[in-house]
């Protein structure tokens, strides 16, 4: 397997990429740059001297927490997931793919320019109305999308996922020093972990994530997936996109926006605004669930909430979860 990153020399890198057919033999690569954090891959933008376009790569591992082991096909999921949704209403909102190549695990990406990633809506603790309503649009547009039978099970990213959001979470001794993260977070998280009701439920709303579905899912729907520039939004980053339930994209997506505004009647407004029938005692568990993993679980956010306001949402979400709500 080649594997590339910043330190990789250009030469090497443009040999590697005209013999895939990948580049023309004009062109000569001018830099290689790091566009933002990647959480799963490594990602690099390669500028030319006639364009730019993106390199991501899968290692198995986590590019943000390397001890972290991680399926290397993850970044066939996402070719797979881009190739479904190729040439229809959707693809104004994807990069297009110019390459990919199995065996080095890496794709070749539409450079998206100067967009930017909507986790400012932490720090803004609000989101545009017409920014969300072409999220749950784009949203609909995908679950609607009917996935082959040999989509990938994706199992492998799925079984890691839900230990991180099911499992890790809600363990006493999970190994994560909360208190490094804010003060007084760890005594916070306790009741929770000691919850055996709570866990009940989200010990099945687990197993129904790693069990089969009917539905084409992103996997990851958070603001960290979405990009925006000027007035369309992108959906990137599709790696742990599977056949499931949609309640399962829905709820994730109303967790990140309740945990910017402190707002749980986004729940309803996706319901009213959702193009599909929704279970939304379902959608709401998951929620909770996400809303709890995102600030007692090892992948937190970029927030600055005081502890009180964490509470807060730590008690809204178990409500969520135990179907307590009156969205």
């Amino acid at each position: 397997m080649n594997t590339f990153d910043t330190h990789t020399p250009i030469p090497e890198l443009q040999t590697f990429l005209k013999a895939k057919g990948w580049m023309p033999e004009g062109e000569q690569i001018v830099a290689i740059e790091k566009p933002g954090e990647g959480n799963m891959n490594v990602v690099l933008r390669i500028r030319t001297d006639k364009r730019s376009f993106i390199l991501k790569q899968s290692r198995p591992y986590v590019q943000k927490y390397q001890q972290i082991e991680a399926p290397l096909h993850r970044i066939a999921v996402e070719y797979n997931f881009y190739g479904v949704i190729e040439g229809d209403a959707l693809a104004a909102h994807v990069p297009n793919i110019y390459g990919y190549e199995a065996a080095d695990h890496l794709l070749m990406l539409e450079d998206l320019g100067q967009c930017e990633d909507m986790v400012a809506i932490y720090r803004n603790r609000k989101i545009d109305q017409g920014q969300l309503e072409r999220l749950i649009f784009i949203l609909g547009l995908i679950h609607q999308k009917e996935a082959p039978e040999d989509f990938p099970e994706n199992l492998g990213m799925r079984r890691l996922n839900h230990q991180h959001i099911f499992v890790l979470p809600f363990m006493p001794d999970n190994g994560f020093q909360l208190d490094d993260v804010q003060a007084g977070l760890q005594e916070l998280s306790l009741p929770y972990k000691n919850d055996s009701a709570l866990k009940t439920v989200v010990d099945g709303v687990g197993n129904k994530y790693l069990s089969p579905g009917d539905t084409l899912l992103h996997g990851d729907y958070y603001p960290g997936s979405w990009m925006t520039e000027h007035d369309n939004i992108y959906v990137i980053d599709p790696e742990f996109g599977f056949v499931g339930f949609a309640e399962f994209d829905l709820g994730v997506m109303a967790a990140h926006l309740i945990i910017s505004t402190a707002d749980e009647r986004y729940l309803h407004t996706i319901e009213r605004e959702y193009p599909g029938s929704i279970d939304q005692k379902l959608m709401g568990q998951v929620a909770g669930i996400e809303i709890m993993r995102r600030l007692i679980g090892l992948a937190q956010l970029p927030l600055e909430r005081t502890i009180s306001e964490k509470d807060y949402l730590l008690r809204t979400a178990r409500k969520m979860i135990m179907g307590q709500t009156d969205t």
